[in-house]
């Protein structure tokens, strides 16, 4: 599962705080603090599992009648479920064909009782830690920061990461164990 983008807004704080780190003044490294803000960000979600800005995503997974996990967590709303033929044409399943749940944990899941003609089903749904760039705890912006600037200054030597980024990220780490899908 590939995640969504980042909306421009949050690459703008994203790169905005970077550039306040580097006292960097001008807009001519704009472009490239963007890509690397957009960079950091998705790392930080590959790194901590967690989907970090609230935007849509789109799962397909198979009609079963076993439970099965969203990748985009923690999961906020599920907005729909489509039925999806073997053809790839998509349509309304029933309400009571299928499930949806978030548990506590914030995961989301579906299961398909009555797939009708469909093979896989299409979940839209909302998830993230937060609505925008200013509302990320602290911890997790300071480390796209950081790595940011890391991305920015090693640009042409390359180098490892500051140690700081993973232990920063490290409290929201979201550790799956097990099967994505439960009878």
């Amino acid at each position: 599962m590939v995640s969504p983008p980042f909306d421009e807004a949050a690459l703008a704080a994203a790169r905005d705080a970077a550039k306040a780190h580097l006292r960097i003044s001008g807009e001519s490294e704009d472009t490239l603090l963007v890509r690397h803000a957009a960079t950091a960000l998705a790392l930080c979600e590959a790194f901590t599992g967690c989907a970090l800005l609230v935007r849509e995503w789109s799962d397909m997974v198979p009609a079963d009648r076993c439970w099965q996990r969203l990748a985009g967590a923690p999961a906020t709303a599920i907005a729909s479920v489509e039925g999806v033929a073997t053809e790839g044409a998509g349509f309304a399943l029933p309400v009571d064909a299928y499930a949806v749940d978030i548990d506590a944990n914030g995961e989301g899941w579906v299961r398909v009782m009555q797939p009708g003609g469909a093979g896989h089903v299409r979940v839209t749904y909302s998830a993230g830690l937060a609505a925008s760039w200013e509302a990320l705890p602290a911890p997790i912006a300071q480390g796209a920061v950081l790595l940011i600037a890391h991305l920015f200054e090693a640009r042409a030597q390359g180098g490892a990461p500051p140690a700081a980024v993973a232990a920063l990220w490290r409290p929201w780490r979201r550790m799956r164990l097990g099967e994505s899908r439960v009878a």
